[in-house]
């Protein structure tokens, strides 16, 4: 594996884990545009990608520390009287409530939607639906109110982990489907976004840390060093697209997502193209 492979998978997971355009959907088709096949298809690749979604949990950890700080803090405070301690609380709930289905589903269904879906051909047709959902989900924030998180009901926030678990198919995107089950509650963007990069810090984080014995146990040091350096890097990127995010949706309350749906449906109709024609860049 060349260094440059590393800067570019790292700058790539770290942007495209947030963004609503499916790390995993680029996690497949990067590869094979690129002509790095024999890269995806080690044995050693996955210590690599382990290292890169663990840099990323960790930058969401970082960004959001207070959140998590006074969510954390909140069981063990009396909260009795104290408006902003139960909403802390109820919000902490809500994320359990939503993990718990993402967690069971994924870690049955992983491997399965991995052999399912394993080629370019398919991440790409994938993508392409996921940009249908980012055009159907400004719809919803037009027919929406300026909802709250803190008002959301246990029954939504559980029917939004469920849907997160179709991220595990390349080309969903896991932010992206999570967003448009939080505006269809009629949260705002930047509400929405918020829960869902709340939500994603305890999922990536567990299946990076389940990951990491395996790693250790396969004593691929070349690789691993190789993840280390990729982790940083990705978790650089990630801080850096949750800060131009977070930013971003608290400011675009019309059509915000529709950028990522073109995105989504041109390059996913570009490397369909290739794909079925056989064509490497």
């Amino acid at each position: 594996m060349l260094w440059l492979q590393v800067v570019i998978t790292a700058m790539v997971q770290g942007v495209t884990e947030l963004f609503p355009v499916s790390s995993v959907g680029h996690a497949v088709i990067l590869p094979y545009v690129l002509g790095w096949t024999n890269i995806s298809d080690s044995d050693q690749f996955l210590p690599f990608v382990v290292m890169l979604h663990l840099g990323t949990a960790l930058a969401l950890l970082w960004y959001f520390r207070r959140d998590w700080i006074a969510l954390i803090g909140s069981l063990f405070q009396s909260r009795r009287g104290h408006v902003k301690r139960q909403e802390n609380f109820r919000l902490l709930m809500l994320i359990v409530v939503a993990t718990i289905p993402a967690a069971i589903i994924g870690k049955l269904l992983e491997n399965k939607f991995r052999e399912l879906f394993p080629s370019a051909v398919s991440a790409s047709l994938f993508l392409m639906i996921n940009g249908v959902i980012l055009l159907i989900a400004d719809r919803l924030r037009r027919k929406a109110g300026t909802g709250q998180i803190s008002r959301m009901s246990y029954g939504r926030s559980f029917i939004i982990g469920v849907l997160q678990a179709f991220a595990l198919i390349p080309g969903i995107s896991r932010s992206g489907i999570t967003m448009t089950a939080g505006l269809a509650t009629g949260l705002t963007y930047e509400e929405a976004a918020r829960f869902s990069f709340l939500l994603a810090t305890p999922v990536i984080l567990g299946a990076a840390v389940v990951e990491i014995p395996k790693v250790l146990h396969a004593h691929a040091t070349d690789m691993l060093m190789y993840g280390l350096v990729g982790g940083v890097l990705a978790a650089v990127f990630a801080y850096l697209t949750t800060v131009f995010l977070m930013r971003y949706f608290r400011t675009q309350e019309v059509r915000a997502l529709r950028p990522f749906a073109r995105y989504c449906l041109i390059v996913g109709a570009l490397v369909f193209i290739l794909a079925v024609t056989g064509i490497h860049l």
